[in-house]
């Protein structure tokens, strides 16, 4: 799970400040004012730590890639090929990570969270990306136990570590080499050094988190009448959801089993998510099933009421098939998975995007075959209904503050975008309305709740 990000001259984001995320985080935002970049840039990484090019440091995309950024000039703030992107990612462990000096008996260097800082340039001819340094620092609580540093920034490639000291192992005087994509140590490089091992380590590690990195589009796939599964299992639903019928089949065929939390009964992947649609209240009843014995092809049939007949998913209103993507995905992702959602609600009733917030409340208590999923979602939405829910949710001791945070992006005349952290009090109350948050509607609501309390103390005040 990430617990901190911080992104630098990406896009329209000049800092982005410390941005603390939470097992529920959700960001609203006018349009076009900065916040998909944020996952965007998380999903650049992925494709970056698949890339078998250990010498690419930031792959932007292409056709073929999860996400197309464009080139580097296209992607730095304000287009200034002298700044360096940046960012800083901060996870915390489930159990005590560790760095060992093996040339010295009992020594090693504990903690139970990671951090991660990366700084990256662009070629002069060229023009495509490299790595000018990266960081590890390893932190019990606040403190840093270690830390270790590999950079080019003089054109000499530097590796330092403290406080460990690094040893040359014999005969291999010869230089350090370059670092490799954002957060590599190249292998040539740990073998000069008798003690250097395990900072391979920090580089698992961060492979670990970032694969667990999984995005969904807003623009989900139209439903069809007939899904083909050959008995694969995806990955994920895919970032338009073209692989949420697949992922369902995989799940259940697995004897894959959930509860909405501790105490709860657990179901069968089918049944569970069967039963989250109907409590959304846009259907009765919901099923997969192959379209004749021993075929591969698969027909999903919907009863929209109870005494309705049962109709293929196509032939129902459109909001199913686009909430049915993030609903599996919720569910299907690994554990400690971060999940990132842009527009989850889009074209749900005001009602279904309330509920919605309480599957992802759910998402995020939710176990597994007996086991805490410690799934962590990041939501984009553009929904007052879905944060009153949440905000009823806190106030009702549903879901605790500590485990919610909402952010607002903006910007300015000048193009640059600015996150602001909304701040929610245990009663469910947002104690700093930005300006224009929800446009007239929502700050009728504001200014009518403000004018009504005061209206109340000056009442009670003629009253005593």
């Amino acid at each position: 799970m990430i617990n901190e990000f911080q992104l630098k001259n990406f896009k329209a984001w000049e800092d982005t400040g410390p941005m603390v995320l939470k097992p529920l985080t959700v960001i609203f935002g006018t349009n076009s004012s900065g916040k998909s970049s944020l996952g965007h840039f998380l999903l650049a990484l992925k494709q970056t730590v698949l890339l078998t090019d250990r010498k690419r440091a930031l792959h932007l995309g292409d056709e073929n890639s999860l996400i197309d950024l464009g080139t580097y000039e296209e992607c730095v703030h304000s287009h200034d090929l002298a700044s360096d992107i940046g960012f800083r990612l901060k996870w915390e462990k489930n159990k005590p990570f560790s760095i060992e000096d093996v040339l010295k008996k009992n020594v090693r260097y504990q903690g139970n969270s990671l951090e991660l800082e990366s700084r990256i340039s662009s070629r002069e001819k060229t023009g495509q990306p490299w790595t000018r340094s990266f960081s590890y620092r390893l932190l019990d609580g606040d403190e840093e136990r270690f830390h270790v540093t590999h950079s080019k920034n003089d054109g000499k490639p530097r590796l330092e570590c403290s406080p460990l000291q690094l040893v040359r192992a014999m005969g291999r005087g010869w230089p350090v080499e370059a670092p490799e994509k954002f957060y590599l140590f190249s292998e040539r490089t740990l073998s000069r050094y008798q003690n250097a091992q395990s900072l391979n380590n920090l580089a698992l590690e961060t492979e670990a988190l970032i694969q667990n990195f999984y995005h969904l589009g807003p623009l989900r796939n139209p439903p069809k009448r007939i899904y083909p599964w050959s008995g694969d299992t995806p990955l994920d639903v895919g970032s338009q959801g073209e692989l949420t019928i697949a992922a369902i089949l995989a799940a259940t065929a697995e004897g894959r089993r959930l509860n909405r939390g501790p105490g709860k009964r657990r179901q069968s992947f089918d049944e569970f998510i069967a039963g989250w649609l109907k409590d959304l209240q846009i259907i009765s009843e919901f099923r997969v099933r192959p379209v004749a014995p021993g075929r591969k092809e698969y027909e999903v049939l919907i009863k929209v009421n109870k005494g309705s007949a049962e109709v293929k998913l196509t032939d129902v209103g459109f909001g199913v098939s686009q909430v049915l993507p993030a609903l599996v995905q919720a569910f299907y992702c690994p554990p400690n998975s971060t999940v990132w959602m842009e527009q989850p609600e889009i074209h749900l009733h005001p009602s279904v995007q309330s509920h919605l917030a309480d599957v992802f409340l759910s998402a995020i208590k939710a176990t597994e075959n007996g086991e805490p999923r410690n799934v962590q979602l990041v939501v984009e939405s553009h929904s007052e209904h879905f944060l009153t829910r949440l905000q009823r949710r806190i106030a009702e001791r549903e879901v605790s503050v500590d485990d919610v945070a909402i952010y607002f992006t903006s910007q300015d005349e000048n193009g640059n975008a600015h996150l602001e952290p909304l701040k929610m009090n245990d009663f469910g109350d947002i104690e700093n309305w930005p300006e224009g948050f929800f446009g007239d509607e929502m700050e009728d609501i504001t200014a009518r709740t403000l004018a009504a309390a005061k209206r109340r103390r000056e009442l009670k005040k003629q009253g005593g």
